[in-house]
């Protein structure tokens, strides 16, 4: 029986043994780069001689991995395979079934400085931010193999005089799983693991950005020795195999994490129904925010500083649970602005592999130029106090930006930038500040600081967002006790790390027999 669930312990670097081992991990990491990765279907490597390469962005031309690259045959042959293990792994005992995700926790626990090494070079994340993403994704693995175990127990269900009957959940099929490059060891293996223990069977199509942590699950599930075909891994341009892996008539469901325009798209082609497919295909989608800090008259202006600096510049902003809006009192406006601008200016900003260095860069090139795009149309909009132009070139920087004084209707108030470009409206009052936070199309995360206790309950019945924090930080949701997911355009608020999640991948069979 398993133990209760508790969440992985973050890295305390402040040691110096675990700076050594974290240092240590980067220099073995570096004499890995030259490495050609294969696709993985049906448990063998596969070659296809298309080769894309994945780069450090903070250092733009230094390679992290290569990768062969998936075409539409070998997207056929995953989708194929899948469906084949499907036939054997769906029976396969769920406790047997939530073993290879304790065991594969436990490979990662002992691998983990390595792993926040990939990260660091793959996608710019300092050492607390990759670290906190392994440790995730260490708690998914645990979390769900324990939820399998809960859902796998006698369901109650009301007694019927001359019957015997039974309700069990049976898995869905052949999935496909598209994960974001923003949480590329986290949240891929916590969709991918989330299906597998459930019963059904994998096609994992990872983010171009950051491949080389999507193969390591792979290598983790293939030392744990899960079954060939359970996990087939596709890198490639979403472009030429993404379309037809959603449509395909054998793809049962499918996982995505990204932004609101694919994962539309993705819900638009999962509604349409091809030609062989008998079901409603199931999507589960998690698509970004317009994430806001509300900061009332009654607050510890300092403590709110660092809560907004945190939020809106962690990890470049590149999360969709990041602050992109503070919506401020006018009576406390322009003192916290000073207050902010003196904390982000103290946000030191460079390669990550340094531990010194909050921020690392943006995570490629199209990054970088949209987001000078949009602090230009911020510019426009409002008053530049902080950031608003590029960073050193040798990487895809973009420093802290802050742009006041912006309308709550403009641009840079409605839409995602994700980056660090934080937009700062000035409210009436608390109920406005309230209006403004749910007059955008999302509904992810938000926070409100208030020692007010009549006006936190107010957000807690008014403000429409998923995931609501109050008096701390909307960044950091951890699993078991912040089930992740949003509203309106955010997505399907599956409640990622919730009790829930699992029902998402499953579907109840009920079963009733006469008793003679």
């Amino acid at each position: 029986m398993a133990s209760e669930f508790k969440n992985h312990p973050l890295t305390d670097f402040s040691v110096d043994g675990n700076r050594q081992k974290q240092q240590a991990a980067l220099d073995e990491v570096k004499g890995q780069f030259d490495r050609v990765h294969p696709l993985h279907i049906d448990g063998r490597d596969v070659e296809t001689g298309d080769i894309f390469k994945s780069y450090n962005p903070c250092q733009k031309d230094q390679v992290v991995g290569s990768f062969h690259k998936a075409g539409k045959d070998q997207a056929e042959q995953a989708i194929q395979a899948a469906n084949k293990a499907f036939e054997t792994w769906r029976f396969v005992a769920p406790a047997e079934r939530a073993e290879y995700l304790f065991k594969a926790a436990a490979v990662m626990r002992r691998r983990q400085f390595e792993l926040n090494a990939w990260m660091i070079y793959e996608t710019g994340k300092n050492w607390v931010e990759a670290d906190a993403d392994t440790a995730e994704a260490i708690d998914f693995l645990e979390f769900y193999g324990r939820e399998m175990l809960r859902y796998a127990e006698e369901q109650p269900l009301t007694p019927i005089a001359g019957e015997k009957n039974e309700m069990f959940y049976i898995p869905l099929g052949a999935g496909a799983c598209i994960p974001p490059w923003n949480f590329p060891l986290a949240i891929l293996s916590g969709m991918t693991t989330a299906a597998i223990v459930a019963g059904n069977t994998v096609v994992l199509k990872p983010a171009t950005d950051s491949p080389t942590i999507g193969y390591k699950l792979v290598e983790i599930m293939k030392e744990v020795g899960l079954p060939a075909g359970v996990l087939n891994f596709i890198p490639g341009s979403g472009a030429v195999i993404g379309d037809g892996i959603v449509k395909h008539p054998k793809i049962r469901f499918i996982s995505f994490t990204g932004s609101m325009e694919i994962g539309l798209r993705i819900n638009q082609f999962a509604a349409t129904p091809q030609e062989g497919q008998i079901w409603i295909k199931r999507v589960i989608a998690e698509m970004g925010g317009k994430d806001a800090i509300i900061v009332d008259s009654e607050v510890d202006l300092d403590e709110v500083a660092d809560g907004v600096a945190a939020s809106a510049f962690g990890f470049q902003g590149q999360k969709c649970s990041a602050c992109s809006r503070a919506i401020v009192d006018a009576s406390v406006y322009d003192e916290f602005l000073e207050k902010l601008v003196e904390r982000s200016k103290k946000i030191t900003m460079g390669a990550v592999e340094d531990q010194g260095n909050f921020m690392g860069a943006v995570i490629n090139g199209a990054a970088q130029k949209k987001t000078l795009e949009y602090i230009e149309i911020g510019k426009q909009e409002g008053r530049l106090l902080l950031g608003g132009e590029a960073g050193p070139d040798n990487g895809y920087y973009v420093p802290p930006t802050i742009i006041a004084d912006i309308d709550s209707k403009a641009r840079l108030a409605q839409e995602e930038v994700f980056a660090p470009v934080l937009a700062v409206i000035k409210s009436r009052d608390f109920d406005h500040a309230l209006e403004i936070a749910n007059d955008t199309d999302f509904g992810l995360t938000g926070a409100v600081y208030s020692h007010n206790r009549a006006k936190l309950n107010k957000a807690r019945q008014i403000f429409h967002a998923g995931n609501l924090y109050l008096n701390r930080k909307c960044t950091g949701a951890f699993v078991g006790g912040h089930p992740f997911g949003g509203f309106n355009m955010s997505g399907t608020d599956s409640k990622a790390g919730g009790r829930d999640y699992l029902l998402l991948f499953v579907q109840a069979k009920t079963v009733a027999e006469k008793i003679r």
